[in-house]
C-alpha cells in the first residue's frame, strides 16, 4: 500500500481537492462557489468553516478507503521565502489568520490542511507558496520610492506547467527560458529564466490584464480621483478591484463559459470585452520578453510561451492569444491538475525523505 496524500487548493471561487496514492491520482473533485455566496463574507478568514465543510463533503466517500498519510495545503500570503516544502507551523498559521501579508482565499489552504492533519495525526505541509520570491532587484524598482514591487503569483501552477513543457520538449528546465501565463480567477505572468522566475506579474496587487473578477492595471490619476469622490471607501474599492470587477463588472458574470455563447448569439459588448481580455493578456505576456534577455542570449529569448489555468480550457481565448504572441516562440497549453500534481509530488517526496520541509519563521 502506497502513501496516501490529500491535497487542498482553495481558489478565489472554487475549492479543489485531490487524493494521490504515491504518484497515482486516485480522486479529484472541485466545489464551485458562486460569487453571490463568496460576497457574503467580509474576508477570506470568514470562509474557513464554509470551505472546510465543502472539502469534507467532497472527500466523504473517499475517507472510507482510509485516512491520508499527509495533507498538503496550497501556500498562502506569507513573507517572501524561497520555493519548496514548508512545515505548517504556529507562526505560519498566525501570519495567515491575521492576514499579515494580505488577504486571499489561498491563505485557507494551510489552515484547513493543518486542522485536518491534526484530526488524523499526520503531518501537513505547503509547497511552493505564491510568495516564492526569485525576482531580480531591478524588477522590483518603481518610480515611487515608497513602493517596491513584490512577488505574489501562481508559483505552483507556473513552475509545474513549465517543467511539464520542458520535459515534453526534451529540455532541461534549469537551462531553458519560458514565458508562462496562469489564467484563472486571477492572472499572473512569469519570466522563467534558467530555473528561476526572475520577474512576475502580481495580479493580486493590481498589475496586469483585467481578469474574470479583477480590474488589472488602472490609470492612477483617475483611480485617485475616484477615491476622492467618496463613491467608495478605501476598503470597498480594494475589495472591488480585487474581486468584484473585470469580466464580472463588464458583463455581469465571471464565467467565460457563459460569455462565449453570448458572443455566438451576436452580443457585441460581450465580443468587445472578450477581445479586450485577449489583447490585454497578450500585451502583458509580451512585456516580459526583456526579463529573458541577458548578455549571453544569442537566440530567440524564449523556448516557449505557456498558457495554463482554468481559462486555458477556452479554445477561443487560447487561439486569440496565440495569434498575438506566437511570434515569440511556440505556444503550449497545459490544463488539468498541474498545481495539485506538484503539491502531491512534493508531499510524497517529503514522506520518502527525498525533500526536507523548511521551517517558516515570521
Amino acid at each position: 500500500m502506497g502513501s496516501r496524500i490529500l491535497v487542498i487548493n482553495p481558489g478565489s471561487t472554487s475549492t479543489k481537492v485531490a487524493i494521490f496514492n504515491d504518484e497515482k491520482l486516485c480522486f479529484d473533485a472541485e466545489a464551485n462557489h458562486p460569487r453571490e455566496i463568496i460576497d457574503k463574507f467580509s474576508n477570506a478568514m470568514e470562509q474557513k468553516e464554509f470551505r472546510s465543510a465543502a472539502i469534507m463533503e467532497l472527500i466523504r466517500d473517499e475517507l472510507q478507503q482510509g485516512t491520508p498519510d499527509m495533507v498538503v495545503g496550497r501556500g498562502g500570503l506569507l513573507r517572501p521565502i524561497p520555493g519548496g516544502p514548508y512545515t505548517i507551523t504556529d507562526e505560519m498559521i498566525s501570519d495567515l489568520e491575521n492576514e499579515r501579508y494580505g488577504s486571499h482565499s489561498c491563505n485557507l489552504g494551510a489552515i484547513i490542511a493543518r486542522e485536518l492533519a491534526e484530526k488524523w495525526s499526520v503531518p501537513s505541509i505547503i509547497m511552493d507558496p505564491p510568495v516564492t520570491d526569485e525576482i531580480e532587484p531591478r524588477a522590483k524598482i518603481t518610480g515611487l520610492p515608497e513602493i517596491t514591487r513584490r512577488s505574489v503569483f501562481h508559483a505552483l501552477s507556473q513552475r509545474g506547467a513549465a517543467r511539464s513543457v520542458a520535459a515534453k520538449m526534451g529540455l532541461d528546465y534549469e537551462k531553458s527560458r519560458f514565458l508562462v501565463a496562469h489564467m484563472g480567477g486571477g492572472i499572473s505572468i512569469g519570466a522563467h529564466r534558467e530555473g528561476k522566475i526572475v520577474d512576475v506579474l502580481n495580479g493580486l496587487d493590481g498589475e496586469g490584464p483585467f481578469t474574470p473578477e479583477r480590474s488589472g492595471t488602472l490609470p492612477l490619476v483617475p483611480l485617485i480621483e475616484l477615491v476622492e469622490s467618496g463613491k467608495y471607501s478605501c476598503a470597498e474599492l480594494k475589495k472591488t478591484i480585487t474581486s468584484g470587477c473585470g469580466l464580472l463588472g463588464l458583463t455581469g458574470t465571471n464565467d467565460l463559459r457563459l460569455i462565449e455563447p453570448r458572443i455566438d448569439a451576436g452580443d457585441e459588448k460581450a465580443k468587445l470585452v472578450f477581445d479586450g481580455l485577449v489583447y490585454n493578456i497578450a500585451k502583458h505576456i509580451c512585456s516580459y520578453i526583456p526579463a529573458l534577455i541577458s548578455e549571453e542570449t544569442r537566440k530567440a529569448p524564449a523556448d516557449a510561451v505557456i498558457l495554463t489555468g482554468g481559462l486555458a480550457r477556452s479554445k477561443r481565448l487560447v487561439t486569440g492569444i496565440e495569434k498575438l504572441v506566437g511570434f515569440i516562440a511556440p505556444v503550449h497549453v497545459i490544463t488539468g491538475l498541474e498545481e495539485m500534481e506538484v503539491m502531491g509530488r512534493g508531499g510524497l517526496a517529503v514522506l520518502r525523505g527525498e525533500m526536507r520541509p523548511q521551517d517558516y519563521r515570521a
